[in-house]
C-alpha cells in the first residue's frame, strides 16, 4: 500500500477562474480543504515544459516567488494562472504541488508552450499580391501562432481583397507541423478570390429635386454595370407616351430621355466593383451635391447592399433632401481695413442667391480664380487675419450670416528659408521666390513662388510644401520653403525613322549644372558639378555615312546674378548625303596603277557627290518683363548660318553657299502651373525672324542674277503666333486646346521668297529632326507623312489647331505617365492666293506619354486622317492608307 502511495501523482493544485481549470488533485498523505485552505511559505517554484521560453521570467509572470506565504486553495494560486494565460503564450497551464515539508510547500509551474511560425506561404496570389500582404499580415520566423493571430490574419488577407472588390473572396488559414523544427508550424495562406462583385443596380428614393438617374450619376466611383435594356417597361413608356401626346407635349422629350438613361447605360471611364470606402465617399459627394444647391440639411437616412446573383449586389438607398435655403443678410463685424459694401461685393454672394456652403468658404477662405476675403487680407500682409462665420436660421428656409472677424496687425517677413534641397544651392532657389525679408506678407507672392519653383523643373511639385512661422510679438513671420529634389538631367538614346531615313540620336541634358565647380570636384554632388542651374546641352544624331549632326548648347539663366536674365550660346553642324564617299582615289599621270599605298596617297573631291552642309553658331539673351504682367519673357537671338549645297534637286539652285544671318525676338506669356503634366494656365508666343534686306543696301540687279546668286545672302521675314490654354474639366481630365500660324515675307520682289526656313506640314515628332537637317521647319499632323501637306518647296502661311483631352496615370517623382487623345487640322499654302483657314486636313487618334527623367519624354501615337483628297498642285502625293502608326520618343513637335 505504501508503494502505490509512493506510485501516487504528485500533489497537485489547479486553481482558476475558468470551468475548466476549476480543479484540485489532492494527494492521500496530504489534504487540501477548500472549505479550510491552509497557509504554506512557498519553499520552490520549478518549471516544465519551458523549451524555448526563459524559466526565470516564467516565475515573474506568475507572480509567485519563494519566500512568499500564500493560501492553498487561494487567490494567490488562482492569479498566477490567471497572469499566465493573459500572456497568450501557452496551450496549457498546470500549478502543481510537488511536495509538502512542514510548512512549506513546492510548486511545480507546467506549460505546454504554443507552437512558433518557422515559415509561410501564400496559394492563389499572384507575386505583387504576395509582396503587399507580407506588408500587411506582418508574419515572421519565431512568431507565436495563437487563435487571435489565425483570425486577424484571414481578416486582413480578406480586406485586401475586398478593397479590390473581391467581396466573395474565400481566405483560409492552416497549420502544419514542420519536421525540421520542434514546436514549429508552416503556415499555409490560401485565398480563392473568386469574381470581382459587381453593383447591377442602385436603387434611391425620396430624390426629387435630382432624379435617381443624376442621383446615381453624382456617384465618382459607385457606378452600374453596363446594361441595354430597351424594351424592358415598353408597355409603361408606351402609356405615358400616349397620355402626354394628348395632355402634356412638352412634358414628352423629358419622358423619353429618362426611359433612355434608366434602360441603357455603357461603362466605358469607370468600373461598376464595389468598394466600401468608395461607397462612403461617394455618399458624402452626393450630400455636398445637395448642400451646394440649398439643401442644407440633405442627408441619406438609410442604405443597404444585398446579393442578386452570383458576384452581383444591388445598393438600396433612401434621401431625404430636407428644406431648400437661401441667404438673406449679411453682417460683417470686425471690420476697420475694407467697408461692409467693400467685403461684401467681395464675397460676390447677394441676397436670395440659393445657399451654398462650398462657395461660401471657397469666398470666404480660398478660392481657385482669387478674389476671395482672406486673400485681400493675406495679400496685403494681415497674416493674423482670422473670420468666424455664423449661420443664422432665419425663418423656415432662410439663412442670415454673420461674419466676424479679426483684422489684427500687418505682418512683415523676417526670413526666408529652404530645406530639403540637396543638389540645388539655396540662392538658386531664393533668387525665384517672390517673397523678400522685409516685405510685406502676402499669400499671392507665396503661391506665385511655389509655381516658380515648380517650373523650373528640380523639383517634386507634389512634395513641395511652405511653413510659415509667426511671430505675433514682434509682427513679423519666418516662412520656409521645403522642396525635394528629382532627377532632371537627361540621357537621350533613341532610334526612329523620319524624312526617309533611319536616324540614331545620342544625347546627353544636364540641367542644373555648375560651370564655377568644374575644376572643384570634392564640391560636386554626383559625378557632376551640379546645382547652379545652368544648363548644358550635347547631341549627336547620324544613321551612318548619309547623314550627321552634333549639336551643343550652354545657357545661364541669371546673367550676372542679380537678376532674370538668361543667356545661351550654341553652335551645330548637320550634313546630309547620298552616301557617297567626300573624297575618292585618282590615278597620277606617268604611273601604271592606282596610287593606293600608305606613304603617297593621292584623293581628289567627288564631284558625283550629293550634299547639303549646314553649320553655325547663335547667342541668345532673355528677360522677364514686368509689364503688361510678370507672366511675360522677352528673348533676343542672334544667329550665322552657312548652307553648302552640290547636286542637291529640291532648291532653286542646285550647287553653291548661302548665308543665313538673322535675328529674333520671342515674346512669350506663360502662366502654367508645371512643364511635364500642366493642368492650369495657358501660354501665348510671337515671334519674330528677321534679315538685313541686302537688296537694299546695294545696287545690284537681282532680276537678272541667277539663283545661285540671288539667294547667297538670304533675306526673309518670318513671323508666328501660338497660343495654347490648359484646364481642368472633369476628374482628372485636363484639356489642352493650341492654335497657331505662321508667315514668311521676303523684302524685294526681285530677290523674292529665300527656298530655306519654309515651313513643312505633317508628320510625327521624329520628322522635327529635319530642321537640323537643311533649314526646314517640320509642323507635325498626326495621321500623316511627314511632309506630305506642304508644296515640294515648302510654304510660306501656315495654320495648325490641335486638341488634346488628357489623363494621368502615373504622376511620381520617378515617373510621369499619362494618356491623350486628341484632335488635330492644319494646312499650309505657297502664298496668300487660296489662302483659307477653314480649309484644313484633319486627323484624330489616341496616345500615350511616358517622361523618365533620364531619358525624357516618350510616346507612342496612333492617329486617323479624316482626308483622302490626294495631292494638289505641286505637293507630294501621300498614299490611301487611312491609319497609321506613330511611335515618338523624346521630341517634340514643332512651334506650331
Amino acid at each position: 500500500m505504501n508503494m502505490l502511495r509512493s506510485l501516487l501523482p504528485l500533489f497537485a493544485l489547479l486553481i482558476f477562474s475558468m470551468p475548466s481549470f476549476a480543479q484540485v488533485r489532492i494527494g492521500s498523505s496530504t489534504s487540501f480543504s477548500y472549505s479550510a485552505p491552509k497557509t504554506y511559505e512557498i519553499g520552490g517554484i520549478r518549471v516544465e515544459g519551458a523549451e524555448n521560453l526563459d524559466e526565470g521570467a516564467i516565475r515573474l509572470l506568475s507572480g509567485l516567488a519563494i519566500g512568499d506565504e500564500i493560501q492553498v486553495p487561494g487567490d494567490e494560486t488562482s492569479d498566477a494562472l490567471k497572469k499566465l494565460w493573459k500572456q497568450d503564450l501557452f496551450s496549457d497551464v498546470q500549478l502543481l504541488s510537488e511536495r509538502v515539508e512542514g510548512n512549506k510547500i513546492f510548486l511545480i509551474i507546467k506549460i505546454a508552450e504554443r507552437p512558433r511560425l518557422s515559415r509561410f506561404r501564400f496559394e492563389g496570389v499572384s507575386r505583387s499580391e504576395a509582396d503587399d500582404l507580407r506588408e500587411k499580415i506582418n508574419l515572421y520566423k519565431e512568431k507565436i501562432v495563437t487563435e487571435n493571430l489565425v483570425i486577424s490574419t484571414e481578416k486582413k488577407v480578406y480586406n485586401y481583397y475586398n478593397d479590390k472588390g473581391f467581396r466573395s473572396a474565400i481566405v483560409t488559414v492552416s497549420q502544419e507541423p514542420d519536421s525540421l523544427f520542434r514546436n514549429h508550424v508552416f503556415v499555409v495562406i490560401t485565398v480563392e478570390k473568386q469574381k470581382k462583385v459587381k453593383i447591377e443596380h442602385i436603387n434611391v428614393a425620396g430624390g426629387k429635386f435630382y432624379s435617381a438617374y443624376k442621383i446615381r450619376g453624382s456617384m465618382k466611383e459607385t457606378k452600374e454595370k453596363s446594361f441595354f435594356r430597351p424594351f424592358l417597361d415598353l408597355d409603361t413608356l408606351g402609356k405615358r407616351v400616349v397620355q402626354q401626346a394628348f395632355r402634356n407635349r412638352k412634358q414628352l422629350p423629358i419622358t423619353l430621355l429618362r426611359y433612355g438613361q434608366d434602360h441603357m447605360k455603357v461603362r466605358v471611364l469607370k468600373s461598376s466593383k464595389y468598394l466600401q470606402e468608395n461607397f462612403e465617399g461617394d455618399k458624402e459627394l452626393l450630400v455636398t451635391k445637395y448642400n451646394q444647391k440649398g439643401f442644407r440639411d440633405a442627408r441619406i437616412v438609410w442604405d443597404t447592399l444585398y446579393d442578386v446573383g452570383p458576384h452581383r449586389i444591388n445598393i438600396d438607398m433612401t434621401v431625404d433632401e430636407g428644406h431648400r435655403y437661401y441667404f438673406r443678410n449679411i453682417k460683417w463685424i470686425g471690420n476697420t481695413k475694407y467697408s461692409s459694401e467693400q467685403l461684401t461685393k467681395t464675397l460676390g454672394i447677394k441676397r436670395g442667391d440659393v445657399y451654398d456652403p462650398v462657395k461660401l468658404e471657397a469666398r470666404l477662405y480660398m478660392d481657385q480664380s482669387g478674389g476671395d476675403v482672406t486673400s485681400l487680407y493675406m495679400d496685403n500682409g494681415y497674416l493674423f487675419f482670422q473670420l468666424d462665420p455664423v449661420e443664422i436660421l432665419a425663418g423656415s428656409d432662410s439663412i442670415d450670416l454673420e461674419i466676424r472677424m479679426y483684422e489684427g496687425e500687418q505682418a512683415r517677413i523676417n526670413r526666408v528659408t529652404v530645406s530639403g534641397n540637396t543638389k540645388t544651392n539655396d540662392y538658386v532657389i531664393l533668387r525665384e521666390l517672390r517673397t523678400r525679408p522685409g516685405q510685406l506678407f502676402s499669400r499671392a507672392d507665396i503661391i506665385r513662388s511655389q509655381r516658380e519653383l515648380s517650373v523650373l523643373g528640380y523639383f517634386d511639385p507634389e512634395k513641395m510644401n511652405v511653413i510659415p512661422t509667426p511671430d505675433p510679438a514682434t509682427g513679423t513671420v519666418d516662412i520656409e520653403y521645403v522642396v525635394e529634389e528629382k532627377p532632371n538631367d537627361q540621357l537621350t538614346l533613341q532610334g526612329g525613322y523620319g524624312g526617309g531615313i533611319l536616324v540614331a540620336t545620342v544625347g546627353v541634358q544636364f540641367n542644373n549644372f555648375s560651370t564655377k565647380n568644374i575644376l572643384k570636384p570634392e564640391q560636386w554632388n554626383g559625378p557632376l558639378p551640379t546645382g547652379d542651374g545652368q544648363q548644358l546641352s550635347l547631341q549627336f544624331n547620324t544613321n551612318g555615312r548619309q547623314y550627321q549632326a552634333f549639336n551643343l548648347s550652354f545657357t545661364e539663366p541669371w546673367l550676372g546674378g542679380k537678376k532674370p536674365t538668361s543667356f545661351t550660346v550654341g553652335s551645330f553642324y548637320s550634313q546630309f548625303s547620298n552616301g557617297a564617299l567626300r573624297f575618292v582615289p585618282t590615278q597620277v599621270p606617268g604611273l601604271s596603277k592606282l596610287v593606293w599605298n600608305r606613304e603617297k596617297p593621292l584623293y581628289v573631291f567627288n564631284v558625283n557627290r550629293s550634299y547639303f552642309e549646314r553649320r553655325g553658331v547663335s547667342m541668345q539673351i532673355g528677360s522677364r518683363l514686368k509689364w503688361p504682367d510678370d507672366y511675360f519673357t522677352a528673348m533676343f537671338e542672334v544667329s550665322a548660318q552657312q548652307y553648302t549645297l552640290q547636286n542637291q534637286s529640291q532648291f532653286f539652285f542646285q550647287t553653291g553657299q548661302a548665308y543665313n544671318l538673322y535675328g529674333k525676338f520671342t515674346i512669350t506669356r506663360s502662366s502654367i502651373d508645371q512643364q511635364i503634366f500642366p493642368t492650369l494656365g495657358s501660354q501665348l508666343k510671337l515671334s519674330g525672324q528677321f534679315t538685313p534686306p541686302f537688296s537694299l543696301l546695294n545696287n545690284k540687279d537681282y532680276a537678272g542674277l541667277p539663283p545661285a546668286q540671288r539667294f547667297k545672302w538670304l533675306e526673309y521675314h518670318k513671323w508666328k503666333l501660338t497660343a495654347e490654354h490648359y484646364s481642368k474639366v472633369f476628374d482628372k481630365f485636363v484639356l489642352k486646346t493650341k492654335v497657331g500660324f505662321g508667315v514668311m515675307g521676303f523684302y524685294n520682289r526681285n530677290v523674292g521668297m529665300v527656298p530655306f526656313e519654309r515651313f513643312y506640314l505633317g508628320g510625327d515628332m521624329f520628322s522635327s529632326f529635319n530642321n537640323q537637317l537643311d533649314s526646314r521647319e517640320i509642323v507635325g499632323l498626326r495621321g500623316y507623312g511627314a511632309s506630305n501637306l506642304s508644296p515640294s518647296q515648302g510654304a510660306t502661311l501656315i495654320n495648325k489647331y490641335s486638341m488634346e483631352l488628357r489623363y494621368p496615370f502615373v504622376m511620381s517623382q520617378s515617373t510621369n505617365v499619362f494618356g491623350l487623345a486628341f484632335a488635330e487640322a492644319g494646312n499650309s499654302w505657297i502664298d496668300f492666293n487660296g489662302y483659307n483657314p477653314l480649309d484644313v486636313y484633319r486627323s484624330v487618334g489616341l496616345g500615350v506619354r511616358i517622361f523618365l527623367p533620364m531619358f525624357g519624354l516618350l510616346g507612342v501615337d496612333w492617329g486617323y486622317r479624316l482626308d483622302d483628297r490626294g495631292a494638289r498642285d505641286g505637293f507630294p502625293a501621300f498614299d490611301a492608307q487611312r491609319s497609321r502608326f506613330h511611335f515618338t520618343m523624346g521630341m517634340q513637335f514643332g512651334d506650331l
